[in-house]
């Protein structure tokens, strides 16, 4: 699979530009005590929030409009499948399930957009 995801068509792939930007934030539960000592533990077994800061610059209108319509039929509820670069996966990719955050649309002349979005990984059972 290339980078990115599939639109709603199910058979478009959107696929981001470079300079993809990827979040790591651990999870930490600390007790603090009264002469500086801290303990420290993970917070649950999935205890790393990752996300994903995506651009889709100079895309006509049209493709725009089908990306956002594609974070909009999924409420930032619905997770979708969307593959990333990981030199430690095979083939030099991974796919996880990610939600829509938050997402932007940029107007950029008559013609052309660029959509801006956050995803959030998600584990699920």
């Amino acid at each position: 699979m290339a980078i990115g995801f599939t639109l709603l068509d199910g058979s478009t792939q959107a696929i981001p530009d470079r300079m993809l930007k990827h979040n790591h934030s651990p999870r930490v539960l600390t007790s603090a005590f009264g002469d500086g000592y801290e303990q420290r533990l993970a917070d649950g077994i999935n205890s790393i929030n990752q996300t994903f800061v995506l651009r889709f610059n100079n895309r006509t209108d049209d493709n725009a409009d089908d990306i956002m319509a594609f974070f909009e039929d999924k409420k930032g509820v619905t997770a979708f499948n969307y593959t990333y670069p990981d030199t430690n996966a095979s083939g030099g990719e991974k796919t996880i399930k990610v939600i829509c955050q938050d997402y932007a649309l940029t107007f950029v002349n008559d013609d052309f957009s660029m959509v801006e979005a956050t995803f959030k990984r998600v584990y699920e059972s």
